[in-house]
């Protein structure tokens, strides 16, 4: 192997001529379908069976406390992550936690879930709301117990409720499908990244706990997420809502891209606690500023955010307009999150604050491209425990849709308390529900029938890389006027392209090694993905919160007092449905 120090060097010239010779042949297509060299014997690759009564699959925050409940509740449970136990999704990047505390608090419940609802211009799930500011205070107080406000990185407290209990927990396993029988779940199946091996998990209940996603964009820490959980539960006919919301966090002019310049202060913080303190924030102003005005960097980077009032754009409640710019404030200032990176001071300006010799430079919008408003987007509930329409299956956190602070963020915190309050009450409702029913019973030939379409895109001679599929989604989605300020036409546009990439190249996506499985997967996902958002974006025809339509820019009340829900049809074709904000599914 060849040590760093010894590679090749090249010069600026001879980079740029072979970045350009690069995308040349990317732009021709050539270097996206070509033969596969697989690394592995795939026919060697052996299964792995488990059985449990609860399947908590996700690693983060809600999963945390999904399994413990579980436990508690006297089920048996097993974990399974992508990644490492609190280490990996957004969990190591949250660092505030809501806490209502009514000994602290000068209102009321009532008043906090008033107060949301109104920012949220309706658009939130009250019963979930209701249960954030419940439930936060137990939960935080469980937290501080293991550790988790005393240090900067979550593993170490978060392993210790699970190794007091001995919770079984298989790292690093990518989960592809979620397996119904009998018209409820019966398991899940994936594989090991580090081995060359498949998984089968036998469950009477499982719980969704696997984060929001994105276009794995390269300005926010959300590139490991990729709507994985959305896609496979989609994929069983569970039904999914949110979609047409988007997140509106912010990077720095001065290298956007860079993720750990721009928001490496989130990591290094301990987390903390907060108290109530409703926002209309992370909306799509910024972005929409940029379309009518242009590049908000004015003079290159380091210069100041435009502070010239803009006519028109989203809608914000007067209660909850700030003077000055979009939420968040400039990057390197006071106020800094949540629209935008978190102030610092350090040497040479990293990781918080502007670089050596600039002011504090201007916030750009796109860096979360994909993502929702957090407990926007995910799986329809069906009651107030977290469980979908599936039998059996459940979900937490930000896989689960529950509208908690409806179309925008509101709370500051409220994202990781509220994947704490639900993990816990899917964990209890799934252990409750596994008690209810038995074991469930999944053929070998269903099993062998998982397994070769896991391995699928290893076994194919030739196909698309992941990566250039994925590159060319990102073209067509993370565009200002496409996902963020919309019209028909260009959705319209970036549809055909979408489905282009669905019918044709996720079909074709190879594999050489166990990373590029999980890279296929992940494409495959993100290509549903963008479809869902396309398609609710076009069906709701006003602006509202962080939905934005420059041909329907006002809010529609009489139209649009509802959600979108999304589910796959009997003839496999993407079906939407309305369901109002007052309803549960049964009762739309």
């Amino acid at each position: 192997m060849t040590a760093p120090n010894d590679l090749p060097s090249l010069s600026r010239r001879e980079f740029l001529a072979l970045s350009a010779t690069t995308a040349g042949l990317a732009a021709l297509g050539l270097t996206a379908c070509a033969d596969n060299h697989v690394e592995i014997d795939v026919d060697a690759v052996t299964n792995a069976d488990h059985s449990t009564d609860v399947l908590v699959i996700g690693g983060g925050m809600a999963g945390l406390f999904a399994a413990v409940k579980a436990h508690d509740a006297g089920a048996a449970t097993l974990i399974v992550s992508k990644g490492r136990l609190g280490s990996s999704g957004l969990t190591p990047f949250a660092k505030g936690f809501f806490v209502f505390d009514p000994a602290t608090e000068p209102g009321s419940i009532d008043d906090f879930v008033a107060a949301v609802s109104r920012s949220a211009l309706g658009t939130n799930n009250p019963v979930y709301t209701r249960q954030l500011a419940e439930h936060s205070l137990e939960r935080a107080r469980e937290l501080r117990q293991w550790g988790y406000f005393d240090q900067t990185l979550a593993n170490r407290p978060f392993m210790r409720p699970i190794d007091e209990r001995k919770i079984p927990l298989l790292e690093r396993v990518v989960i592809t499908h979620l397996i119904k029988e009998g018209g409820r779940i019966a398991g899940a199946a994936g594989f090991r990244l580090d081995a060359e091996a498949t998984i089968t998990i036998r469950a009477k209940s499982v719980i969704l706990c696997t984060g929001a996603g994105g276009f794995k964009p390269s300005g926010f820490p959300v590139c490991d997420l990729t709507h994985d959980g959305t896609v496979i539960a989609y994929e069983i006919g569970a039904k999914v809502t949110g979609k047409e919301w988007n997140d509106g966090h912010s990077t720095r002019s001065n290298n956007p891209a860079a993720c750990y310049d721009n928001w490496g202060d989130m990591f290094g913080r301990i987390p903390s606690t907060n108290g109530v303190e409703v926002h209309h924030d992370l909306g799509m102003d910024i972005n929409y500023r940029a379309y009518v005005m242009g590049n908000p960097v004015e003079g290159g980077p380091g210069s100041a955010q435009p502070t010239k009032a803009v006519v028109g754009g989203p809608y914000v409640p007067e209660e909850f307009q700030r003077s000055g710019p979009p939420a968040g404030g400039p990057p390197g200032q006071k106020g800094g999150a949540p629209g935008g990176p978190p102030s610092g001071k350090g040497k040479g300006g990293a990781p918080g604050g502007p670089p050596p010799g600039f002011a504090a430079s201007a916030n750009v919008g796109g860096a979360s491209a994909g993502m929702a408003i957090h407990k926007s987007e995910g799986l329809v509930p069906t009651n107030d425990r977290c469980a979908s329409n599936i039998p059996g299956l459940y979900a937490a956190g930000d896989a689960l849709g529950s509208h908690m602070a409806g179309g925008i963020y509101t709370q500051i915190g409220s994202s990781l308390a509220g994947s704490a309050v639900q993990g816990a009450i899917a964990g209890e409702a799934a252990a409750e529900y596994a008690r209810s029913v038995t074991a469930p019973s999944i053929s070998a030939a269903r099993i062998a029938e998982v397994k070769n379409e896991i391995l699928a895109p290893l076994r194919r001679e030739a196909g698309y890389g992941p990566a250039w599929v994925t590159h060319t989604l990102q073209g067509v989605m993370i565009p200002n006027f496409v996902l963020y300020i919309k019209k028909a036409s260009m959705m319209q546009a970036a549809l055909a392209y979408v489905e282009e990439l669905r019918d044709h190249h996720a079909p074709m996506l190879r594999a050489a090694n166990m990373h590029e499985l999980r890279l296929a997967f992940e494409t495959r996902n993100m290509i549903l993905s963008a479809e869902m958002k396309l398609r609710a974006s076009l069906m709701r025809t006003e602006s509202r919160c962080s939905h934005y339509r420059l041909d329907y820019p006002d809010v529609d009340d009489d139209n649009w007092r509802a959600w979108i829900n999304i589910y796959r049809g009997n003839d496999g074709v993407m079906r939407l449905e309305k369901q109002p904000f007052d309803a549960w599914p049964e009762q739309a």
